[in-house]
């Protein structure tokens, strides 16, 4: 079978489309064709390093320990191991696999069936493939970690990539007062997503405006901690789920001080594959809450060329990796 490997840490350049074999599920696994997957920036770092984190958590120093990439995943069963009883061959599944070793951008992968969810059935495979990673960080980082609540302002920094996209969405679904943050070319997407205001950066400091919200959830942005801070009202969470490395970095080791000594805190999401979550998920698009957002597609040979525009920052919602037939439902 076809899949992308990658054997040193770099650019995009450095991954290799190349036959390996194709794999035999365990007793507990079931063997997925895959039909499509998708990029996030968890892949990107894990290529590139370029958090050093990456090489001193088990990742691999000098070189990856594990040469496959990408963690969501959509397709169907082929077949299962011994052990399992909740799938069937011919089912339709989607999930998050980075836990189990990662390696979605391949024609097949054999996964832990616990890992899986049943793809929703309005959803073709490349809408699906374009939730886990993405839908689980909006959704653990509102409702978990940012204790969302109905009636709340809650302002979406970076409300038009990935992320982003989802946040505004989940957050008007669990009830809040949606501030969308993004650029000109975007601000007609936020709207369309339900953003009750959107603020164009290119032409307005939100942190500089003088109004505030109980939750600022970052899924991007450049702004210091003491300006997010400022923008918060009296009792609020600011909790950052992406951006630059140093944005990654200031929250990681300077949240606990700026969240001393007062009633605001700001922290971060360290978002975790559940499929209780995506089960959640499935729900809200069966209730047409929310929906994904996919940007571009690219053949399961140009991965490196979607890592590469995932990598500019750009991205409006989901970058797609079609592997088969990703447009059936």
């Amino acid at each position: 079978m076809k899949a992308i490997r990658y054997t040193q840490y770099g650019p995009p350049d450095v991954l290799q489309f190349v036959d390996v074999e194709k794999p035999t599920p365990k007793e507990d696994e079931v063997l997925v064709k895959i039909h499509a997957a998708s990029v996030n920036a968890l892949d990107w770092h894990l290529l590139t390093a370029d958090i050093f984190l990456i090489r001193v958590s088990g990742e691999g120093l000098f070189k990856p320990k594990r040469n496959r990439l990408g963690a969501d995943m959509a397709g169907r069963v082929e077949a299962v191991g011994s052990a399992v009883t909740q799938f069937k061959p011919g089912a339709a599944v989607y999930g998050d696999i980075q836990p189990f070793g990662s390696g979605a951008f391949a024609e097949y992968a054999a996964v832990p069936a616990k890992a899986l969810a049943p793809k929703p059935p309005t959803l073709t495979f490349a809408e699906a493939a374009a939730l886990p990673v993405a839908a689980l960080t909006a959704l653990q980082g509102l409702r978990d970690v940012g204790k969302i609540q109905a009636g709340q302002r809650v302002l979406i920094n970076g409300a038009s990539g990935g992320v982003g996209t989802y946040a505004v969405q989940i957050a008007k679904a669990l009830g809040a007062e949606v501030t969308a943050v993004c650029s000109t070319r975007n601000v007609e997407q936020a709207q369309a997503l339900g953003a009750d205001h959107v603020i164009d950066y290119t032409k307005e400091d939100f942190t500089q405006s003088g109004k505030q919200y109980e939750l600022i959830y970052a899924a991007n942005g450049y702004h210091p901690l003491s300006a997010y801070k400022r923008a918060l009202a009296p009792g609020g969470i600011y909790v950052m789920a992406g951006g630059k490395t140093k944005q990654i970095f200031d929250v990681m080791l300077w949240g606990w001080w700026h969240s001393r000594g007062g009633d605001k805190k700001l922290t971060n999401v360290m978002a975790h594959a559940s499929v209780p979550d995506l089960l959640t998920l499935n729900e809200m698009i069966e209730a047409g809450k929310i929906k994904p957002v996919i940007d571009r597609r690219y053949p399961l040979s140009e991965t490196a060329d979607a890592l590469r525009y995932l990598g500019e920052g750009h991205a409006r919602g989901k970058v797609v990796i079609t592997v088969a037939d990703s447009e059936q439902v």
